[in-house]
């Protein structure tokens, strides 16, 4: 991509200081985290009538239970959620609880299960989205896998990699409209029914056989599809750092703000379909048919479908603001690969939004953009964060022993034993439908965390420098200057094999904050290996320009008979693969540099052995 066309399409470089105006206000932070969670009333209580009106069972009478049940649930989980973000201010949400209070495999469980939920959420979200505006407009049946994969990489993408306020903006008008749309189908829907003096729920809508072991098993899987209207609860508690001051307290407010009116949008959507005893209908919604039947095909029925529409197809963004911060904190704690914590132009975590977009983008294809087929796959991931959660908070209450610290416990405590359940009933009424997929891939996420980490493990200690390491002296004439990321091993080969050519040697570190500046200066002045280092800031955290800079200042300052070298120390992984996990800054540096007039550049190999 031309930069040219990266401007264009992402925006300018933002400063390091710019990121405290990337904060979020409340009413912003309800449009960026609740899309999900509110966006599910488009499929959720649709997906409990769905499974409940199948031909050979008189089940529709469960539904209104499936729905009572579903709204405590919800109420358990906010309340603990909101205790979440007060012991976990940094974010990070089920890991960060998990990591601190009950150790590494519930920790990768925990994140292995939001990395399949936050794939997911992407998936359904478009997929919703498609199927609300074929809905309105059948012609465009035929084109929905184009539109899936257009609306996933032509706008939710791009907007994310723009960057937190641009996100922000694009989805206040569109989330806040949905609300209003919902809303006012509710208000009308109840007018219509006390202006008339009909029955609230009609008998046809009561109506149900006594519970079997296969009507049970019926209405489990209608519990366990509805529970996708409580997915994305928790992704406020993994973006509290996103908040304006006091981040807590303005976290856990909109937690409730958005509970609130999750519940009143889901209850009222509920009892009007049950009321209109709606069954489902080839290629039209639940909601489309609830919208027809209240206004009409007027504007405010196409209002609805447009603004359903577009705050399903946004709702993916709760992934794009969960996932990617979650991939940095694993990168961090070296679970994912490294250039995954790294910031772009943006100061977005840009290769997260990218892995997030390509992932989703292969679920859409192989699932050709089914909701239903899809939704069989949602929920269990997420549920089973929300139980390793709370019982890490169980931990952490316990741990901390602070005033009023039982009856917390005590909530948290209920919210894991009720979601352990949910998982399990999940399991047993998903099982043959697709969640014995979701049950192979988070162990096999877990692995391939554990394998990464093992390899940089590795890494580490082959690099590790010596506290008595010592650099033999040399002779030479060309000035030589060698980038270096920090103090390891494969810096101090290449030093040693610099001062064989050259006496005039400097290494160059490239720091994109001042907190990295100061760590590897305290460390190139206690190893101490008789060559100075200068230490470039880049505040836009771009690392070959302020290098190349430097270059060009030493040229015009060197003699003509003088020559630069520049010495890339770079290691070489045991396998072909590892080399994936770490980023191409030598080969970038390598093939930029060697063009250059009078500058010999020279990768100085460190080969790992494990």
């Amino acid at each position: 991509m031309s930069n040219s066309l990266k401007r264009l399409l992402i925006g300018r470089p933002l400063h390091n200081e710019e990121m405290v105006r990337e904060k979020l206000p409340k009413w912003k932070a309800m449009s960026i985290f609740s899309s999900d969670p509110l966006s599910s009333i488009g499929y959720g209580p649709e997906q409990i009538v769905l499974i409940l009106t199948v031909p050979w069972a008189i089940a529709y009478g469960y539904a209104w239970m499936v729905a009572v049940a579903i709204i405590a649930l919800l109420g358990i989980v906010t309340l603990s959620y909101t205790q979440v973000a007060q012991a976990n201010p940094g974010g990070g949400g089920s890991y960060s609880v998990a990591k601190k209070n009950l150790g590494e495999t519930a920790a990768l469980t925990a994140a292995a299960a939001l990395f399949v939920d936050y794939i997911l959420t992407v998936a359904v979200s478009i997929s919703s989205g498609t199927d609300a505006i074929v809905s309105a407009f059948p012609v465009l049946s035929d084109y929905r896998m184009s539109l899936n994969l257009f609306v996933l990489f032509g706008i939710l993408m791009l907007i994310n990699l723009r960057g937190v306020r641009e996100s922000s903006n694009a989805f206040v008008f569109p989330t806040y409209a949905f609300i209003f749309g919902i809303l006012a189908l509710v208000a009308s829907g109840f007018y219509h029914i006390s202006s008339s003096n009909s029955v609230i729920i009609p008998q046809t809508s009561l109506e149900r056989q006594p519970l079997d072991w296969t009507l049970l098993y019926l209405v489990l899987r209608a519990f366990a599809s509805g529970c996708s209207s409580m997915t994305g609860v928790e992704a406020i508690s993994n973006g509290v750092p996103m908040f304006k001051p006091p981040e807590v307290r303005n976290a856990q407010l909109t937690t409730y703000w958005m509970s609130s009116i999750l519940v009143v949008m889901f209850s009222g959507i509920t009892l009007l379909i049950l009321h209109n005893h709606l069954v489902p209908v080839k290629n039209v919604t639940m909601l489309s048919q609830l919208a027809e039947a209240t206004f009409g095909r007027s504007s405010m029925y196409y209002f609805i479908q447009f603004a359903t529409m577009l705050v399903l197809y946004l709702a993916a963004n709760t992934a794009y603001n969960g996932l990617p911060p979650l991939l940095s904190l694993l990168a961090r704690d070296r679970y994912m690969p490294r250039y995954l914590s790294a910031r772009g132009d943006r100061l977005t975590f840009h290769n997260g939004i990218i892995l997030l977009s390509i992932i989703a983008a292969v679920f859409i294809t192989i699932f050709h953009g089914n909701t239903e087929h899809l939704i069989s796959l949602y929920a269990l991931g997420v549920f089973l964060s929300f139980t390793i959660a709370q019982a890490g908070m169980v931990v952490h209450w316990r741990r901390e022993k602070k005033t009023g610290w039982v009856p917390r416990a005590f909530l948290n405590g209920l919210g894991a034993v009720v979601t352990g359940i949910v998982v399990v009933i999940i399991m047993v009424a998903k099982f043959l439908y697709g969640a014995w997929l979701i049950l192979l891939v988070i162990p096999l996420l877990i692995y391939m965390f554990k394998r990464i980490n093992r390899h940089y493990e590795d890494i580490r200690a082959q690099l590790a420098l010596p506290p008595d390491q010592i650099t033999s002296s040399a002779e030479g004439s060309n000035i030589v200057i060698v980038p270096v990321a920090g103090v390891t091993r494969v810096v101090a080969s290449t030093l040693n094999y610099a001062k064989k050519i050259s006496e005039r040697i400097v290494a160059v570190f490239v720091a994109t904050d001042e907190e990295s500046a100061r760590k590897v200066k305290e460390k190139w002045q206690s190893w101490n290996p008789g060559v100075r280092l200068i230490v470039l800031y880049s505040p836009h955290r771009a690392v070959t320009a302020p290098l190349f800079r430097f270059i060009e200042k030493v040229e015009r300052k060197k003699g003509p008979d003088d020559y630069i070298t520049i010495l890339i120390p770079e290691f070489e992984t045991k396998e072909w693969w590892h080399r994936l996990l770490h980023n191409q800054t030598g080969f970038l540096l390598r093939t930029l540099l060697v063009f250059r007039k009078n500058v010999v550049v020279t990768v100085v190999p460190y080969r790992l052995e494990k």
